[in-house]
């Protein structure tokens, strides 16, 4: 009987596409996915560690994992694991911890479980750690996957790691030097995914905006753009979180002249206070942003455009909050991601002095999450009465299939309508949960 794992995934798209390849690997070796944790031989933990909030997550089901199945074989992996293994190895009934730099030998770690012969397997007071530093990383693993464990919008990794120094951030430790995936295995990834079905592609990365700077010779994330859009068959390419001084003109333009290219930027801005930006390392003073945006919203009236915002940044004082407020206020933002401020031990801000109590947090953080649902809202009222290009989704809600536009906007339409087509529908109402209420022709 074939041995059952299971996947839990914590925190970003560049995580949830290296899930899809662990999952790839473990099906190649002939295990089978289970839904349920209870079920599986082997479980899997991908971990996130972007907050303290975060750590404690995956410390928390990992527990609950453990306790809900004894008896398999449990591995912590992710940013988590490559930041503090020594922590995750402690916790009782964790076999073992795989950092960010070994996290593509997972199969071959399971499978040495699978021949210990230990039924059931025992486990170690303190597990086994497998992690290097990245100093000598020079290229990604290749691990390109197909299988999305139903997800009707793969994900697609070209790029990982980070040369930035962002003065608050700990990913450039955990996830190491930018590197990029070559132009012809991302082309020959998305063809298979074409190939196997799926409408919409989602390109994803930890910068991915340099994609390419490192590959020799040198390419760029337009020129591979304008590759992709030449795959036959596929329908529709998405791009995760961007830089914005690496969001070039071209990009934008293909995006405005490519129905192909879904009208949706996430560029990440973190203050609207140029004081505050240079604190942070942020390599752009908000004018400059604001072109960038302007720029966008110029050539494609209807985009989606997030953004990613910290509340109480050390030093962040009430006047610097103000300019952050204000110039949201002014930008076409349709959607904010607010992030209350987090140190991170070995971090450059986690060091210093001037902290912003955690009130003060709490409270511009609600600010800044009001003024997004404000703009969210308006944005989608736009939309009443005009037809939308949306994807239908695995998932169902209060009796309707779930969808998504180009532009962003959660949908409902006919359960009757089967996952994973494109179609065009007419916005006759919004519910009470913001999703756009859909009526298809016919």
């Amino acid at each position: 009987m074939a041995k059952k794992f299971y996947i839990a995934t914590f925190g970003c798209r560049t995580n949830q596409a290296d899930s899809a390849a662990l999952r790839e690997d473990l099906l190649s070796r002939e295990f089978e996915e289970t839904r349920e944790c209870r079920q599986a031989d082997v479980i899997v933990v991908n971990s996130c560690t972007v907050t303290h909030r975060s750590d404690q997550q995956v410390r928390q089901l990992t527990r609950s994992l453990r306790r809900q199945n004894p008896a398999a074989r449990l591995v912590v992996t992710g940013c988590y694991a490559q930041r503090d293994p020594s922590s995750l190895a402690r916790i009782t009934g964790v076999d073992a911890v795989v950092g960010n730099s070994h996290k593509g030998h997972i199969g071959s770690i399971v499978a040495a479980f699978e021949c210990e012969e230990i039924h059931p397997p025992t486990h170690g007071e303190i597990a086994a750690i497998y992690r290097d530093d990245f100093r000598s990383v020079a290229a990604m693993e290749m691990t390109p996957a197909t299988e999305t464990g139903g997800r009707t919008r793969p994900f697609v990794k070209i790029q990982d790691g980070c040369d930035a120094k962002c003065t608050y951030c700990i990913i450039p430790y955990v996830r190491g030097p930018s590197r990029s995936v070559p132009p012809q295995i991302v082309l020959r990834q998305l063809a298979q995914l074409v190939e196997n079905g799926f409408k919409e592609v989602v390109l994803t990365g930890i910068h991915m905006g340099s994609y390419g700077v490192h590959l020799k010779p040198r390419y760029s994330l337009d020129r591979l753009l304008g590759e992709i859009v030449a795959v036959p068959g596929l329908q529709r390419i998405r791009l995760s979180s961007i830089e914005p001084m690496q969001l070039s003109r071209r990009v934008i333009a293909l995006a405005a002249n490519c129905e192909k290219i879904a009208p949706h930027f996430h560029i990440c801005l973190q203050s609207g206070s140029d004081r505050i930006l240079k604190r942070m390392f942020r390599p752009y003073k908000t004018s400059r942003f604001a072109s960038i945006v302007e720029e966008i919203r110029r050539c494609i009236p209807d985009a989606a455009i997030g953004t990613d915002v910290i509340a109480g940044f050390p030093g962040e004082s009430e006047e610097d909050h103000r300019q952050t407020v204000e110039f949201i206020g002014r930008m076409p933002f349709t959607y904010l991601h607010v992030f209350p401020y987090s140190d991170r031990s070995g971090t450059a801000a986690s060091r210093l002095a001037d902290k912003v109590d955690s009130r003060t947090i709490k409270r511009r953080s609600s600010e800044l999450r009001q003024i997004s649902e404000d703009k969210n809202r308006a944005f989608r009222r736009r939309f009443l009465g005009q037809s939308l290009s949306v994807l239908t989704l695995s998932e169902t809600k209060d009796g309707m299939r779930t969808a998504l536009s180009g532009n962003y906007l959660k949908a409902k339409l006919d359960p009757s309508m089967p996952a994973n087509q494109l179609v065009q529908a007419r916005v006759v109402a919004e519910d009470a949960e913001g999703y756009q209420v859909l009526e298809t022709p016919g």
